[in-house]
């Protein structure tokens, strides 16, 4: 009878051993930020850089590990601020006003230790996008494009991260850019999977918007909210400066977005209201996706 026992037990202990053997694993899932961090203004008075930069730190790195984060309105003191809280992280960029280090950056943070950059660029929103501070239209500020290819070295996928921030003032830069990037973006990642972060200054129902998303143009970019595998979580604007970065106000809405295409399914979407001594940390919002690129 004990004999029998122990046979029963092993023959149990196998079967288990194979079952999970043969289970499916859990899949990858990317963890991409965008956020308008605010540039350094000493006339910000309490929501001033230096009182703040620790808390957009733990924003992209402790508190919600963002694997990618697309960043906006960076000046390079902050670059610099940011990669000495953020030592498990690389960036990417350029300055917009003479493509070193001049002006605003729009770079993009990533985790080095799991993401090999294998290429990266910049292009600027005007009708001379190779030229180094091209401005063009009604665009009131230089912007520009920061694109970087990867690779995941846990999975072996290859793809793109474009990011960028649209001009605030000019209707017609905001329209142009958008017709432009979509173009670029198709011509630089061809079918490889892409993430495009960005503060846009656009709604929802504006023409920049609906030519991104395909709605006014033949892009092939898709808002990473709509097609989330769960309910979208957090506010529903991604702006916060009101009353001194304390609350949202009624007029705010959603002008930061993440947008994907190619291989790339969303499982979740939000975004994050999180609050340091009653403010937050930039007068816009963080949004997260967690994104999955097809085998």
């Amino acid at each position: 009878m004990k004999s029998k026992t122990v046979c029963v037990f092993v023959g149990l202990v196998i079967f288990g051993l194979s079952t999970i053997s043969v289970t499916a694993e859990e899949p990858q899932a990317i963890r991409v930020m965008s956020y308008n961090i605010r540039y350094n203004n000493p006339g910000d008075g309490i929501n001033a850089w230096p009182n703040r930069k620790d808390h957009v730190a733990e924003m992209i790195g402790a508190k919600h590990r963002a694997d990618f984060a697309g960043l906006q309105e960076v000046l390079k003191g902050q670059i610099d601020d940011l990669a000495e809280r953020l030592p498990n992280y690389a960036w990417i960029g350029v300055g917009r006003d003479d493509g070193w280090q001049k002006g605003e950056f729009s770079p993009i943070f990533y985790r080095k230790e799991q993401f090999e950059l294998l290429q990266t660029n910049t292009f600027w929103l005007a009708e001379t996008p190779e030229i180094p501070g091209s401005k063009s239209w009604d665009t009131s500020i230089t912007r520009v494009v920061t694109w970087g290819k990867f690779k995941d070295l846990k999975t072996d996928h290859e793809f793109y991260h474009f990011n960028t921030h649209f001009d605030h003032r000019g209707q017609k830069a905001r329209e142009e850019s958008a017709q432009l990037v979509w173009k670029k973006i198709k011509a630089i990642a061809g079918d490889a999977p892409t993430f495009f972060t960005g503060d846009f200054n656009t709604r929802e129902n504006s023409k920049p918007y609906e030519i991104l998303a395909g709605k006014d143009s033949e892009s092939d970019l898709i808002d990473a909210r709509y097609v989330s595998k769960t309910v979208h979580r957090g506010p529903t604007a991604s702006t916060s400066g009101a009353e001194g970065w304390t609350k949202i106000g009624p007029n705010e809405s959603r002008i930061d977005y993440i947008f994907i295409r190619n291989g790339i399914s969303v499982l979740s979407h939000q975004i994050l209201d999180d609050q340091y001594d009653g403010r937050y940390p930039s007068d816009h919002l963080p949004v997260l996706a967690e994104i999955v690129i097809a085998d």
